[in-house]
């Protein structure tokens, strides 16, 4: 365990991709970040469940694969020099006067002026199919995310679920797998229109076969590896689908952890803030990204970015007491330690 004791200026709780801007964002405004994360990586859901997966709504980017993005956005924060506390939780948050006391999973201890709360869901986790036995194929013949759609070239997947997760990895894997099959308890997808007409227009085609309506019934296979899935339909009749490989989408398990013990102010499982600041219930806590509530609040990467830039903003003057903010835009402030144009 590590008994190290540290001071800046803000911590941010989280290191996806609307935490990392919000470290620029800080930085921009000459406040110091320390940035923790219970993943070992950064980049949040981008990096640990779709790093492969196309995003098509970030400015300046008509497509743009979310390892990719979260690149970028540690290559802008880079110059700020973040110190980061991965594969570390946040297990006490402890107001002191105008400073918080933050502690982690790892024995790490901050001392910061403002705490931002960019934990996307909070601690998250996959839905699992109560399958028998399927607990000997995760990680070798079942899994809950793709890291490498190369991974998967010439295999025979099996896709469960009927969300954007579902399909988006069905499209993605077309002309990779070597045979696709979906499996839902109904024909209507509940993903974006465009996509599940796709979707329609590649099982008309033969390219993926829709297995509806259907749903998970077991596993065949012996030492981890998969040989088939056996569906069943709602009456129970059974059909086996030759396949070694299942990606079953049921969404997240999602926990807040901790943080609920925060005495923020919350609606349900989210962190409600005001608009303007992303201020929590807690003076010197804001929240932004996914965990932030508000009436109107659209959960988009997007979004979050526009949130980091408002706490930022917000926080400088409880770091900088009595200091005017002469505010410029980075095209005439420049960026520190980036070269001139």
């Amino acid at each position: 365990m590590s008994s190290a004791a540290h001071e800046t200026d803000v911590v941010i709780i989280g290191a996806g991709p609307v935490g990392l801007f919000a470290i620029f964002e800080c930085g921009m405004l000459r406040m110091r970040c320390h940035v923790v994360d219970a993943l070992d990586m950064t980049g949040g859901q981008c990096a640990a469940l779709y790093p492969e997966k196309p995003i098509y709504d970030i400015p300046g980017h008509p497509r743009i694969d979310a390892a990719d993005l979260v690149d970028r956005l540690t290559e802008q924060a880079a110059p700020f020099d973040p110190v980061y506390h991965l594969g570390q939780r946040v297990t006490a948050l402890v107001p002191d006067g105008e400073r918080f006391h933050v502690e982690t999973s790892a024995g790490t201890r901050i001392t910061a002026r403002a705490v931002i709360v960019a934990a996307g869901v909070g601690a998250f986790g996959p839905n699992r199919p109560p399958l028998d036995g399927i607990e000997a194929y995760e990680g070798r013949s079942v899994f809950y995310m793709v890291k490498r759609r190369e991974d998967l070239r010439g295999k025979r997947v099996v896709i469960a679920g009927g969300g954007d997760s579902a399909v988006d990895w069905a499209l993605a894997l077309a002309g990779i797998a070597a045979r696709i099959m979906v499996v839902h308890r109904r024909p209507k997808f509940r993903a974006a229109p465009e996509s599940a007409a796709r979707l329609d227009r590649l099982a008309a085609e033969g390219v993926i076969e829709l297995v509806v309506p259907y749903q998970l019934a077991g596993l065949d296979g012996a030492d981890g590896k998969l040989a088939g899935v056996t569906v069943s339909t709602l009456d129970g009749a059974l059909r086996r689908l030759d396949a070694d490989v299942l990606l079953p989408f049921f969404g997240l398990a999602m926990n807040l952890g901790p943080i609920a013990e925060w005495g923020l102010e919350l609606d349900r499982a989210h962190i409600t803030v005001e608009p303007s600041t992303c201020a929590t219930s807690l003076p010197g806590v804001h929240a932004i990204g996914d965990i932030a509530s508000y009436p109107g609040k659209l959960k988009l990467i997007l979004s979050g970015f526009a949130e980091a830039a408002a706490a930022a903003h917000a926080i400088r003057g409880r770091v900088f007491p009595g200091e005017v903010l002469h505010f410029e835009y980075s095209t005439t402030q420049g960026v520190p330690g980036a070269a001139a144009a």
